[in-house]
């Protein structure tokens, strides 16, 4: 790994759309954040929220174009969403995105063995499971002809929000009466015990043996929908498990922050990058 990344050079970026993947209702896209420079760049993966029924590949705009214009080749895939495939189809989809994008990454300026990824809210409990289990032949189902060699490993996670524990989301949603937020759970993990099974807080608290990537929690102080006592929980036990995790709590932010322009939304960028940056510093140190 020779990519060196400064997280305060500035690019102009290239933004367009490809197509990631055909399922039987619709194409999922990617949409491609290029910098235009020397490169090559190192590789950000981006998976987005929307509690596994809803939003797309541009719900993160914000945050994919910051990160890009900094010097990172910023890929961001549409997801299977509950109605039309329940767990593990967006798993599926993640784990292939991965295979997918190391493939591609040259063509697009940028390094693949630099490769990391960005998850929020179910994007971040999405890219949880994909680094924990990144040879799981439950989530590795799609095959990538161009490269049947690639695997699904990571060399870091970043997240916000990141619904952790599934079940503890359910349970929350349910005692505040959010009924479509029940609904959404119950969408995506059918049959129900399925909440269990891609469940990261259950996993480690079943011993599973799991990959563990460094990784970057950012939780919203007053975050209502992932509370930061379950957050701080599963940061406890990733880091028990032997991980790396730093956590960053935002004070005085929900869920959404990050969708909002304000100091708080550029820390968050801020450390992202800097996450980043110390990432792929000790990956070439240690090469």
């Amino acid at each position: 790994m020779s990519v060196a990344y400064d997280p305060s050079s500035r690019f102009e970026i290239k933004t367009w759309d490809t197509e990631f993947r055909r399922i039987p209702t619709r194409t999922l896209m990617a949409r491609v954040y290029q910098p235009q420079g020397g490169g090559p760049f190192p590789v950000l993966l981006d998976l987005h929220g929307g509690a596994w029924n809803n939003q797309d590949r541009t719900a993160n705009a914000m945050m994919d174009e910051a990160l890009a214009k900094s010097g990172i080749l910023v890929v961001a895939i549409d997801l299977t969403r509950a109605p039309e495939a329940p767990y593990p189809a967006s798993i599926q989809d993640a784990n292939y995105g991965v295979r997918w994008l190391k493939q591609r990454a040259r063509e697009w300026n940028g390094d693949p063995a630099t490769i990391g990824a960005l998850g929020s809210s179910s994007g971040g409990h999405e890219i949880e499971l994909c680094a924990m289990r990144p040879h799981d032949p439950y989530y590795c189902v799609h095959k990538l002809a161009e490269a049947p060699d690639l695997d699904a490993t990571l060399n870091y996670v970043a997240t916000r929000s990141p619904v952790s524990d599934p079940y503890a989301r359910y349970l929350n949603a349910e005692k505040l009466g959010r009924a479509e937020m029940v609904q959404n759970s119950k969408n995506y993990f059918n049959p129900w015990d399925m909440i269990h099974d891609g469940n990261p807080q259950e996993i480690l608290d079943r011993g599973e043996k799991v990959t563990l990537v460094p990784l970057l929690i950012m939780q919203g102080e007053l975050d209502d929908n992932v509370r930061p006592a379950v957050q701080e929980k599963f940061v406890a036990s990733y880091r028990a498990a032997g991980g790396e995790c730093q956590y960053e709590l935002f004070a005085g932010c929900e869920h959404l922050w990050v969708r909002e322009p304000g100091p708080q939304t550029e820390r968050a960028h801020e450390t992202v990058k800097g996450f980043i940056a110390r990432q792929l510093k000790a990956k070439r140190l240690a090469a």
